[in-house]
């Protein structure tokens, strides 16, 4: 058997992704192209993605930034053996023009189509920095609308999550902290910048779903961006000056507290020694840094992919695919349609 290449079209939300994997007879995997075209700065007047002008981005980015990757790769895409695609979950809009991209491709070039899911993938992404997972791990799964706890028992086979958010993700909750203090969007790049400047402890915000009788797993970040809100109201009222750094960092803590700790026990308490963190927030440094020290403190090993495989790409859907391929997957149906609201445990939409 001869290495593979396996093209993956990313477009859930506002970043155009085509990422290209040689997938070995051994089942290794090399990235040989990871595209991005993003359009954040469209949305940043809207204070948060616009589905109609994500859409439409899509479409404008779609063809140039697949030529970068088969540049990138120095392949012509006849050599493709599959590809994969966001199929769900994400933006109902966004979504269409991926998949509608990666059908026209696959029948172009009669290749075999791989629809799968784009939560899998920020997991996937992982693989393609440390190697193989190990037969069982846990994932944290931490972006703008995603919190989750999955167990990972094979990333072609059976994906659970065992937590999510009940209200907002936490990258949702940076969003809406950032616009309170007047920080640009997306807020989790400035928000962390400034917390670096200020004290984590200097005020007691809320942990969500912390108490005794609470979901062991799952996570609420509503109120801790309310009690923000309230706090820097007071301080209005009373004529006192925001220390924004100290707010950002106090914000941070509460949240990198939360996720690591319930991640923590998840592990314990499910016999799991390893701990991936993936998605968008996955690149915020208190979050790697508290989650190293209580992962060294309880013996489990930590995986966190560099930032640019944290946030949407196409290269992890390349991984996923690749993992699929290697599996055997039966491939996709060519009238494979999006869906918007796909659960994490369905891997791939046949």
């Amino acid at each position: 058997m001869t290495d593979r290449l396996i093209l993956g079209i990313e477009s859930s939300c506002d970043e155009t992704g085509v990422g290209i994997v040689r997938l070995g007879p051994d089942g290794s995997m090399e990235l040989l192209a990871d595209e991005v075209a993003s359009s954040v700065e469209e949305h940043a007047r809207f204070g948060g993605v616009v589905p109609e002008v994500a859409s439409r981005a899509h479409l404008e980015a779609m063809v140039p930034t697949m030529r970068r990757a088969v540049e990138k790769a120095g392949i012509e895409l006849r050599d493709v053996h599959s590809i994969a695609v966001t199929a769900g979950p994400g933006l109902a809009g966004a979504l269409l023009v991926g998949v509608s991209a990666a059908k026209a491709y696959a029948a172009a070039l009669d290749k075999p189509l791989y629809g799968v899911n784009h939560l899998a993938g920020h997991v996937a992404a992982d693989t393609l920095q440390h190697g193989p997972l190990p037969e069982r791990c846990l994932a944290l799964l931490v972006s703008g609308g995603h919190s989750q706890l999955l167990l990972i028992e094979g990333l072609a086979e059976k994906i659970t999550e065992i937590g999510s958010t009940v209200d907002d993700a936490a990258g949702e909750a940076y969003d809406k902290v950032a616009r309170l203090l007047d920080l640009p969007y997306p807020g989790g790049p400035p928000i962390d910048k400034l917390a670096k400047q200020g004290n984590g402890c200097a005020i007691a915000f809320p942990r969500g779903l912390t108490g005794p009788r609470d979901s062991k797993y799952d996570f609420s970040f509503s109120g801790l961006k309310t009690s923000v809100a309230r706090w820097v109201e007071k301080q209005e009222r009373a004529g006192e000056e925001i220390p924004l750094a100290d707010v950002a960092a106090s914000f941070q803590e509460a949240v990198a507290d939360v996720l690591t700790a319930k991640a923590i026990r998840a592990c314990k308490d499910l016999g799991v020694d390893t701990l991936v963190i993936s998605g968008g927030v996955a690149a915020n440094s208190r979050l790697s840094g508290l989650a190293a020290e209580r992962c060294a403190e309880a013996g489990i090993e930590l995986r966190v992919p560099r930032p640019r495989l944290c946030t949407d790409n196409g290269a992890m859907i390349a991984a996923l695919g690749a993992h699929l391929v290697a599996a055997g997957a039966k491939p996709s149906a060519m009238d494979l349609s999006t869906t918007p609201g796909l659960p994490v445990s369905t891997i791939q939409i046949l």
